[in-house]
């Protein structure tokens, strides 16, 4: 009989790891689906509450593993079309970014057990989200939930608060179903009031969204978005020898001002080219600055070049160069924010040598600020590729006065395998992004996905993957500034905050002794704190 108890005790809490393990997983699971491409954006309070549900009893060493596991059930599949550069920086950074997920995970039953704890975890999620914006290596922002919800009606809170006021609403739900799922029942009617309470204000996000600007309203202006197209090489040192890309985009141009002189389209006060359009300098290249300066005078119009430009000693920018009819190249955007071993690889003495790197011959150079671009009425603010996932790089370069936003950017490398989910995913960005400051979006791609993006997150135009094609459309050009432009970072910082008290409080009340639970609920919670993995 003795020995019958003892292995009953040790098979309830492996019954319980198992459960709690595979509810970690099958939330990572379905968090994907939330994102591009399937775009199941209520998926994105589902997943993380299986997850919050799985943590909430848990101690530190636990949390540790079930958050990983999440993360390894939600990185890996999302960053899939990694695998176009490698399997080797997919599962990196996938690991990479499970382990940071589970570190942070293990604050979670500090504050699990405090009165209304899904309130802690929302700002607990954006907290976990900031870690992963900054660090390591200046952090990777992808995946965060806010970046799911381009469909849903919480893309309204990006105007008030950006990406983490939207991050947070639908963490908030994903709190209240864990709590559904994890409380007592004599707790279920204070819930289910929280978890509809906390939906409404979900969906209540749709009236903050900017509506459409009437017709006469407002200073407008006429753009072109080019998408020359490139080969689609196979493999990456294919695609280091690519040198059409120039050409490509001044044969779109070029025909788009034969269009203009026929009359089939209207001359745009500016022409947006995408990231990496030239592969040399076309300010010393006397051969290219020729054939740009030409296709510019032709077109009678500003074009805004997606240039590689010599940078100090041996290194190289990632630019956005205005280049003007007559005056030819002036001021430059230099990209701040840069892809770890893709526009520089850190250690290089001991990684340069490796695989694929070796064809990263040198390091690009950071730009150090915001740069407006000036066309006529048109003050530009660009986002050169993942830029667009930082809060701080939009939101300076728009508080320079900017009316419209570029993103211009080069997917070809994540796209040679057909899989188009990169480009949608940082359309998704994009989008979030308009409706966050009030600005249209000009999104500009060497190969798709490129997109005019009206001010209320819509997609007016957009390309298909691999086509050359030019997008041109009206957009207006806004002044006003939302609330998220001007509170900047204070929402995150203040969910920051609030997440590390809740910890702190959840923690020094583990520390003080408790007296003997009086009911029946109080003595289940004791028992399975008692069993829950060490």
């Amino acid at each position: 009989m003795t020995s019958c108890r003892a292995l009953l005790s040790r098979a309830v809490p492996a019954g319980r790891r198992i459960r709690h393990g595979a509810a970690a997983v099958a939330g990572g699971l379905l968090l994907v689906l939330a994102f591009p491409p399937f775009g199941l954006w209520p998926a994105a309070a589902v997943g993380p509450a299986l997850l919050l549900a799985a943590l909430r009893h848990r101690r530190p060493r636990a949390a540790f593993a079930l958050g990983t596991l999440f993360g390894l059930a939600f990185f890996a599949p999302l960053l899939w079309w990694l695998t176009n550069l490698g399997v080797l920086p997919w599962a990196a950074l996938s690991i990479a970014q499970a382990l940071l997920l589970g570190l942070l995970g293990c604050a979670v039953p500090a504050f699990a057990r405090l009165p209304g704890w899904p309130l802690w975890a929302a700002c607990w999620w954006v907290t976990a989200e900031a870690v992963r914006s900054r660090v390591p290596l200046g952090g990777f922002p992808w995946g965060r939930l806010a970046f799911s919800q381009a469909d849903s009606p919480a893309l309204g809170w990006a105007s008030v608060g950006g990406a983490p006021a939207v991050s947070a609403a639908v963490a908030l739900v994903a709190g209240c179903l864990a709590a559904l799922a994890t409380g007592g029942p004599g707790r279920w009617r204070v819930t289910v009031a929280g978890l509809v309470a906390a939906t409404a204000g979900c969906a209540g996000g749709a009236l903050l969204i900017p509506g459409p600007s009437p017709a006469g309203e407002g200073a407008r202006a006429r753009v072109a978005v080019v998408q020359g197209n490139v080969p689609r090489a196979r493999s990456m040192e294919e695609q280091a020898r690519v040198e059409q890309v120039a050409d490509n985009h001044i044969a779109a141009t070029r025909q788009l001002a034969r269009d203009i002189r026929a009359g089939r389209t209207p001359r745009p006060d500016l022409v947006l080219w995408p990231e990496n359009a030239t592969d040399t300098d076309p300010r010393t290249d006397p051969l290219l600055r020729a054939r740009i300066s030409d296709v510019v005078a032709d077109l009678s119009a500003p074009v805004v070049v997606g240039a590689i430009l010599d940078g100090p000693g041996d290194r190289i920018r990632n630019a956005g160069l205005l280049w003007r009819p007559g005056t030819g190249p002036g001021p430059y955007y230099t990209k701040q924010h840069l892809v770890p071993f893709g526009e520089y690889i850190p250690l290089r003495d001991v990684f340069g040598g490796l695989g694929e790197l070796q064809l990263i011959p040198r390091d690009f150079a950071p730009g150090s600020g915001p740069v407006r671009l000036d066309a006529g009425r048109v003050r530009l603010a660009e986002s050169i590729c993942y830029e667009v996932a930082y809060d701080g790089q939009v939101r300076d370069a728009v508080r320079t006065g900017a009316n419209l936003i570029a993103v211009p950017t080069n997917n070809a490398t994540y796209m040679r395998d057909g899989n188009e989910a990169e480009p949608e995913q940082q359309l998704a960005m994009s989008r979030l992004r308009a409706v966050e400051h009030d600005r249209a979006v000009l999104v500009a791609s060497t190969t798709g996905i490129s997109a005019i993006v009206a001010p209320d997150g819509t997609v007016s135009r957009s390309t298909g993957p691999w086509t050359r094609q030019v997008l041109t459309a009206t957009v207006p050009l806004r002044t006003t500034t939302t609330l998220a432009t001007r509170l900047g970072p204070v929402p995150e910082a203040g969910f920051a905050v609030a997440a590390c008290a809740a910890v702190a409080l959840g923690m020094r009340r583990r520390a003080t002794p408790s007296p003997p639970a009086a009911s029946s609920g109080g003595a289940q919670e004791s028992r399975e704190e008692a069993v829950a993995p060490a």
